[in-house]
C-alpha cells in the first residue's frame, strides 16, 4: 500500500516525495512554504494595493492598463471579474488552439460582454499546432500540452508588448491547483524546438514561444511583469462558480482545465493510463490544504475514476482525429517506453547550473518566485 501524506493526499507516486516521522510530506512543507511567502489577509491585500498603484500609474493614458488571459475557466473568468472591480482596464485574450470546448467559449463571450470588457483572440496555423501536438505525443513525453502553455504565455507577452502594457494577469493559484513535479509538466522553448526538429521537421510561423532571451527581454528590458493576484487576494474557486454563474451565466465544463479538450485528454486519458500519473493527487491535497474541502471528501473523490470512460473514448477519438493520426500510431506512440524532460535537450540544466544566480535574476523579471525553484529546495531524488 501506497504511503501517503497526512495532511494532504500527495502519495508515493509523487517524484521526490518524502515523509518525515509523523509522515508528513515534503510537499505539505512546500505548500506551507508558499504560504508563507504570499499571505493573504491584511497582508496580500496590502501588496496587492501597492501593485494597483503602480498598474494605474503605468497604465495613464493608455487603452489597456493590463492584460489578462482567458480560458474560458473559473479562474481566469473570476480574474476579468476582479479587474474591473478594482478599477482597472483589461484587455482579455484568448489563445485558439482549435480544442477551445464550446462551452469554454461561450463562458469568454458572457464574462467579456457582460464587463464589457474587449476580447482578442490569438489564432494560430493549425497545421502548426498539430504538428507541435503530435511531436510530444511521439517524444512519449507525459505533459503532451505543454507547448499550449508556453504558447500562452508567449501571446500574453507578445500582446502586452505591442499594447505597451506593463502587466500581465495569471490566474494560477497554488492554493486551488498545488504544484505539480516538474517531472510531470516541465517543457520550454529549447525542448519544442528540438522535438518539432526531431519528429516532424516544420518550421514555425504563427505558434508563439519564447527562449529564455526573449523572457529576459520582456520580463527585464521592457519590465512586463506577469502578476498572479490570486496569491495576494482571497479567494475559492467553489465560490467563485457560483458567483460566474449567478452574475453571467457562466457554466461548469466538468473538471479541472476541462474546459479545453485536448487539455482534458492529456490529463483524463494520457497522464492516467499511460503513466499512471493522476493530477487530482496535487490538487485535491492543495484544497485540502487550504481548507476548502475536508481530507476525507477529497479521498473520496480519488477514488472515483478522472474521467468518464465513454467520454475519454470519445475525447481520443476526437484528438486523433484532429490531429490527422490514425489509431495505429498513436498506439504505436502510445506503446513506447515512458520519458521525462531530461531524456531531451531542455533549459533545465542551465538553470540547476545556475540556481542561485537564477533564483536572484528571476526577482528582476518576475514578482514571485517560480515554484520550480522552492520545489528544488524541498525535494528528494
Amino acid at each position: 500500500m501506497k504511503q501517503r501524506c497526512v495532511i494532504g493526499l500527495w502519495d508515493e507516486t509523487v517524484p521526490g516525495i518524502k515523509f518525515d516521522e509523523k509522515g508528513v510530506s515534503n510537499y505539505a512543507k512546500m505548500f506551507l512554504k508558499f504560504i508563507e511567502l504570499y499571505p493573504r489577509g491584511e497582508k496580500g491585500l496590502a501588496e496587492w494595493e501597492e501593485w494597483l498603484k503602480r498598474i494605474k500609474r503605468d497604465g495613464k493614458n493608455k487603452k489597456y492598463d493590463c492584460i489578462v488571459g482567458v480560458s474560458g475557466g473559473t479562474d481566469s473568468c473570476y480574474l476579468l471579474y476582479l479587474a474591473k472591480k478594482y478599477g482597472l482596464r483589461p484587455l482579455a485574450v484568448n489563445l485558439d488552439n482549435g480544442f477551445s470546448s464550446k462551452t469554454a467559449v461561450e463562458n469568454i463571450k458572457k464574462v467579456t460582454n457582460a464587463l464589457k470588457i474587449d476580447l482578442e483572440t490569438f489564432v494560430i496555423d493549425y497545421e502548426e499546432v498539430k504538428a507541435v501536438l503530435r511531436a510530444y505525443i511521439k517524444a512519449s513525453l507525459p505533459w503532451i500540452d505543454g507547448p499550449t502553455d508556453l504558447a500562452i504565455k508567449a501571446a500574453l507577452y507578445q500582446v502586452a508588448d505591442r499594447e505597451r502594457v506593463k502587466y500581465i494577469f495569471n490566474g494560477s493559484d497554488f492554493r486551488t491547483e498545488g504544484k505539480q513535479p516538474t517531472e510531470w509538466t516541465y517543457s520550454d522553448a529549447r525542448q519544442l524546438l528540438y522535438l518539432l526538429k526531431k519528429f516532424e521537421k516544420i518550421k514555425l510561423n504563427s505558434f508563439p514561444y519564447y527562449t529564455i532571451i526573449q523572457f529576459i527581454r520582456f520580463g527585464y528590458l521592457k519590465k512586463i511583469k506577469m502578476l498572479r493576484p490570486y496569491y495576494y487576494l482571497d479567494y475559492e474557486k467553489r465560490k467563485a462558480q457560483e458567483f460566474l454563474k449567478n452574475e453571467y451565466g457562466w457554466e461548469y465544463y466538468g473538471g479541472h482545465h476541462h474546459e479545453n479538450i485536448f487539455t482534458r485528454f492529456a490529463i483524463s486519458y494520457w497522464l492516467p493510463q499511460k503513466f499512471g500519473i493522476d493530477k487530482r493527487v496535487i490538487t485535491l491535497s492543495a484544497l485540502v490544504m487550504n481548507d476548502e474541502i475536508s481530507r476525507d471528501q477529497a479521498l473520496d473523490e480519488l477514488k472515483q475514476d478522472p474521467y468518464n470512460a465513454g467520454e475519454m473514448q470519445y475525447d481520443k477519438e476526437y484528438v486523433l482525429k484532429k490531429l490527422e493520426m490514425t489509431n495505429e500510431e498513436f498506439e504505436e506512440c502510445f506503446s513506447k517506453p515512458n520519458k521525462y524532460y531530461y531524456d531531451y535537450p531542455s533549459y533545465m540544466k542551465l538553470l540547476k547550473t545556475f540556481n542561485k544566480l537564477s533564483i536572484s535574476g528571476i526577482k528582476k523579471i518576475l514578482p514571485f518566485t517560480p515554484s520550480i525553484f522552492i520545489e528544488s529546495q524541498n525535494r528528494v531524488d
